[in-house]
């Protein structure tokens, strides 16, 4: 068999495999291992322990759990109804205020968790209620946090681009700070939007003559200015050359809880207790995916998958930007079926060579696959953001959720284009500041 045709049937074995529901690093780990002793035998099998166990002998992966607790502690405060309540009394006056200051919330709160599922929740459950309550059509209200909430997984530190960084071998550092201006960029074409959508429906608030004075603008900025120079402290540390992202990601996890038990008073040892639990459970779900991610794509490479993908697509003679549209639209259907970090621990490995031959650069390229990652958290069957929402209003139905979200899709799409345009919004950063 050839190996273009052992990866197709590896491609849809595993698309299957995790189609039925299992657990993703079970899923790909079951693969990994049928394929080797079917085409290498029994013998493959001793390669198992030692494959895994050096993946994640990564010294990079620590950054992993310290930033996952960042984002468990934040979470577990009000940080983001206090960063939602601050955004909406400074824009009151702005046409489509509550949405815009509910994007708002969601870019920043999702930069301190990295979590598009808690923000979605965090900010959804007061959002929401309010913008309804306030005039605000449902499938609007409903399709901006559901969009709002994937901004996590841009947005710098993000757990989907250390899984990135990790699989493709490229540096996190760079990866991190290669998504601030598209994050940016997204974030203002999700708020342009909900913007002119509330002047064409001609949206008036309830409360439109509320006058907010200064004393209750700056009131709750003292509870957020601290989570924001977490931020800030983390990035400098990284790019300042005084921290290694592992180093960092410590600092920042520290921070984050001394901040919640300082400013929110979660210091009860019950409520510590559910921070470090939900943090090492996912932790150790990325974890155990990533050393299994890695047995797949050991396999792949031993079968001589991805080398005969590479070359059959360096052979066909296309422009290279065929060979990108081709990409997106293959990790939009997989956005479609399958969760993100199944996607870039499954694709990374066949994709990178096929993106150094054509000649795209390795950063700019995980800032695509993250948006294409953005788009799946929205859209069906497994839009696993659109879930979220419905839960938290159940008497919003998921088409009218899904009708609300489908423009900030477009927008996805639309930032996708523009960066395909001028690479250097994603290229720029990372070269002046890391050279």
């Amino acid at each position: 068999m050839s190996p273009l045709l052992t990866g197709i049937l590896i491609f849809v074995l595993t698309t299957a495999v995790l189609a039925t529901g299992i657990p993703i690093a079970f899923g790909l780990g079951a693969v990994g291992l049928f394929f080797m002793i079917v085409f290498d035998g029994w013998s493959s099998v001793h390669f198992l322990p030692e494959t895994i166990f050096a993946g994640l002998s990564d010294f990079t992966l620590v950054s992993l759990p310290m930033f996952v607790i960042m984002g468990a502690a934040v979470a577990s405060s009000r940080a983001g109804s206090d960063l939602y309540e601050a955004l909406a009394r400074w824009l009151h006056r702005v046409p489509g205020s509550l949405v815009i200051s509910n994007i708002g919330a969601c870019a920043l709160f999702s930069a301190l968790t990295g979590s598009s599922p808690a923000t979605c929740a965090a900010i959804g459950k007061m959002g929401i209620p309010e913008m309804r309550k306030r005039g605000y059509d449902a499938d609007l209200a409903t399709g901006a946090i559901a969009a709002g909430g994937t901004l996590g997984i841009l947005i710098p530190p993000s757990v989907t681009m250390i899984l990135y960084g990790i699989a493709s071998e490229t540096s996190i550092g760079r990866l991190f700070i290669a998504g601030v201006l598209p994050g940016l960029m997204l974030t203002g074409l999700f708020m342009a939007w909900a913007l002119f959508l509330s002047w064409k429906r001609g949206t008036r608030l309830i409360d439109a003559d509320r006058v907010y004075s200064i004393k209750e603008k700056f009131e709750l900025l003292p509870r957020l200015l601290p989570f924001i120079a977490v931020i800030v402290g983390v990035v400098y540390a990284l790019y300042g050359g005084i921290a290694t992202p592992s180093e960092a990601a410590g600092v920042g996890a520290m921070l984050c809880l001394v901040m919640v038990i300082v400013i929110y008073r979660v210091w009860r040892p019950a409520d510590l207790w559910v921070i470090l639990r939900d943090g090492l459970r996912e932790s150790g779900m990325l974890l155990l995916i990533i050393g299994t991610s890695i047995l797949f794509g050991y396999m792949m490479s031993s079968l001589q998958v991805t080398q005969a993908v590479a070359e059959s697509i360096g052979a066909l003679q296309v422009n290279k930007w065929v060979v990108m549209a081709a990409i997106n639209l293959m990790l939009l259907v997989a956005g479609c079926f399958l969760p993100p970090a199944a996607i870039i621990l499954m694709t990374t490995p066949i994709l990178m060579p096929v993106i150094t031959a054509v000649g795209f650069d390795p950063i700019w390229f995980g800032v695509i696959l993250t948006i294409n990652m953005e788009l799946g958290l929205i859209t069906p069957p497994v839009g696993l953001n659109l879930f979220v929402i419905n839960g938290i209003t159940p008497d919003v139905s998921l088409p009218t959720i899904l009708k609300g979200a489908f423009p900030f899709m477009m927008c996805m799409v639309l930032a996708i284009l523009i960066l395909c345009v001028f690479p250097e919004i994603a290229t720029w950063l990372p070269s002046k500041v890391m050279g």
